[in-house]
């Protein structure tokens, strides 16, 4: 059985490159999932670090850094990992990897090679992947297109014939954009989607919500043909409902708070001209 476009297999399933090659895999769990993809002797798997969860004792394991990818000291600038795993099967016999994801999260099977040979996902998308892939990231220079947050600026790209596998919060939605078809999505909840797919971004509201925080203050426009995956409950949103949860309330939800800034400012205002003052003095 082919792997399809998008799903959760908990079955196992067999993916075939255009080479000919056979790879059965099976995606298990059910919010934070493992995938175990069979190898056979000679073959290898590329996964970011930290996935492996286990494998079998004849695979061989070695953290690299990849040439390939064209933007990497941004990367590593702005935090992003720059190396990858590499799992090897030198044996004479087959082996097994399990990779895991590093949160909360749901893993999608996409065969490159039905999309073109090439898919935008979100930052830090990428898990693993098969046979002929590629991860870079693709900048968008468009000014329309800048929004105030360098997640949007490091999106990956995944090009090739392989298959990969790619990382998504929460529920996952495939939609199929018809050309001309038009769709918005909130910005954080694009979690893949093909090159085809043209994407504008729009503001709901006055920029200055994005000081005081904002839910769904940025809007993206996409337009068909191509495949879209929703996600929706993205590791970003995730994260800030944990941190409010175990942290003092945020600014919308304790009015004192700006009746303490305002005060350290007057504070800091005092000290400043009476230095000022004390000095001509």
């Amino acid at each position: 059985m082919a792997a399809p476009f998008f799903s959760t297999p908990f079955q196992p399933y067999v993916y075939q490159s255009h080479q000919g090659a056979v790879v059965p895999f099976q995606i298990l769990g059910g919010e934070a999932q493992v995938v175990q993809i069979m190898m056979k002797p000679q073959e290898k798997i590329i996964a970011k670090p930290g996935s492996m969860c286990f494998m079998s004792g004849s695979i061989e394991m070695e953290n690299v850094l990849i040439p390939e990818n064209e933007v990497g000291v941004w990367q590593w600038f702005f935090g992003k990992a720059v190396t990858s795993v590499i799992f090897r099967n030198p044996g004479p016999s087959d082996g097994f990897v399990g990779i895991a994801t590093p949160s909360l999260a749901r893993i999608l099977p996409i065969d490159l090679a039905k999309f073109g040979g090439e898919i935008l996902c979100q930052p830090d998308a990428f898990l693993c992947s098969v046979n002929d892939v590629k991860v870079s990231n693709a900048l968008d220079h468009r000014a329309r297109n800048v929004v105030p947050t360098i997640e949007v600026f490091l999106r990956q790209k995944l090009t090739g014939q392989g298959l990969a596998f790619i990382l998504a919060g929460g529920s996952v939605a495939q939609k199929v954009l018809e050309v001309g078809e038009v769709l918005a999505v909130d910005v954080s909840c694009i979690a893949a989607l093909n090159t085809t797919v043209n994407v504008q971004i729009k503001y709901n509201g006055p920029l200055r919500r994005a000081v005081f925080g904002g839910d769904n203050l940025v809007t993206a426009t996409l337009t068909g043909p191509g495949i879209v995956f929703i996600q929706s409950l993205p590791f970003q949103l995730f994260s800030q409902r944990i941190a409010r949860a175990v942290t003092s309330p945020n600014m919308r939800e304790n009015p004192k708070f700006f009746v303490q800034i305002a005060i350290f400012f007057f504070l800091a205002y005092v000290v400043i001209v009476s230095s000022l003052i004390l000095t001509d003095a």
